[in-house]
Formats: structure tokens, sequence, C-alpha cells
């Protein structure tokens, strides 16, 4: 388990959608499900600390512009870890497969549509787009804290789509405000007592070096490169998600 947590993560800080194979994986160990899910999210917290370090070094983090998404964010995700219980893990393989679908053919038309222009951004957010971003940004910190799976994914996707952020500042700014995603809901998890502190910590140490390692060099990649591995990640993990559901 360490070495495939570390594994995925050194992709996932790219792409996100961990949660997607670690889950279902505690599962097949024989878990129980919700320790599984506030164990996985206690690890999460320090792969996300992890793979926000190489970023803040690069200052490519705009504390500024994230605070209030980072507010949201804390709201939001203890609304979702508090729900844990509540949705079963079909609807959420459901939900998940659907709206990662959704946002790659959405990502796709809309960077389409700037492909006349190159290398420059897309224009500046107007106010209609910032409440969608703040909206969604909710709505995704709700199911953050729930689960996981695929929330940076589909975060990632809804900075590009209406924040006008290029995919090289939505992964580091995802990454930043995932530190708060986690570290909410795994502090709610804590206070519920469904942290399984001895295994969390193996966990926690693979996955932050995992990501470490990941951000240190998806920083140094270019935005097509980073695109792809996000586009293809998302589909796969989209198809599987939906046939392991039928």
């Amino acid at each position: 388990m360490v070495l495939l947590f570390f594994a995925t993560s050194v992709v996932g800080v790219v792409t996100g959608s961990n949660s997607l194979v670690t889950v279902p994986v505690m599962f097949q160990f024989g878990i129980d499900e919700k320790v599984a899910v506030a164990t996985n999210m206690f690890g999460l917290t320090f792969m996300a600390i992890g793979g926000t370090i190489p970023f803040l070094r690069q200052g490519a983090i705009e504390f500024r512009k994230l605070t209030p998404l980072v507010v949201l964010t804390i709201a939001g995700s203890a609304i979702g870890a508090l729900l844990v219980g509540l949705i079963t893990n079909q609807s959420i393989k459901v939900i998940v497969s659907v709206a990662m679908i959704v946002m790659v053919v959405f990502t796709v038309i809309r960077h389409n549509g700037y492909s006349e222009m190159g290398d420059a951004k897309p224009p500046i957010v107007g106010r209609a787009m910032l409440v969608i971003v703040y909206l969604l940004t909710f709505l995704l910190a709700i199911y953050g804290g729930l689960y996981s799976g695929g929330y940076v994914t589909v975060l990632t996707a809804t900075l590009v789509s209406f924040a006008a952020m290029s995919f090289t500042e939505s992964v580091a700014a995802t990454k930043f405000i995932n530190v708060f995603s986690s570290g909410i809901a795994t502090l709610v998890f804590m206070w519920q007592g469904l942290v399984d502190y001895r295994l969390g910590i193996f966990l926690a140490v693979s996955m932050f070096a995992g990501a470490f390692v990941g951000a240190h060099y998806a920083s140094k990649m270019n935005e097509v490169w980073l695109r792809r591995i996000f586009l293809a990640t998302v589909l796969i993990l989209a198809i599987k998600t939906m046939l392991d559901f039928v």
C-alpha cells in the first residue's frame, strides 16, 4: 500500500483523482469503508502539503486571488465530511464519472475557442464568471470533504474554464486549496474517531514524498503535456469508475 500510494501521489499531484484508486484498494484490504475514506483523507492532507511546497518556492501561488476560494473550501469541506455515511459509494462513482467526462468535453471545447490566442491567457474574469467560480468551488469542496475522488481534477478544470487560469496556474492553485480541503475534513474525521493513525502515518509519509517528487517535475512541464496528462487521466478514470458501477 505504501508503494502504491507513493506512485499514485507522484502522478496525482498533477492529475488529481488519487482517491479513485487508493480508497478502493483499501477496501480490498478489508478496511472499513468510513475508516478507509477518513484515513485516506489524512494521507491526502500531507500529499497536498508536499505538492504545494515546490510551487510555493517558485512563487507560483497568488495568495490574494485564492483567499476567497480557501474560505469557501474550508466551509464546504467541513460540511462534506459531516455528511459521510449518507451517500453510497455507488452514487459517488456515478457523480464523479459523469462530472469528469462533462468537464473534459467542456475544457477541450473552451480551449479550442482560444486556439488562435497561442500562449495568451483567456480574457479577464468578469463578475458573473467570478460568482460561478465561487459557487462551484463551494459545491466541489463539499464533495471534496465527503470523499475527494476526482475533486482536485474537477476543480482544476473549473479554474481553467471559468477563472482564466492556465493549466500550470490551476495545478498550483488546486494543490494549495487542497491543503485546506483535506485538512479540515481530516479534523472532522478525527473528531468522529474514524482515522486509523497507525496506517495513516505510513500513508501520509509516502504520499507527501510522492507529491513532492511529482510537483517538482510537474512544475517543469509545459502546458501541452500538462493538458495531455490531465485529459487522458480524467477520461481513463471516468470510464473505469463507470464500468465499476455497471
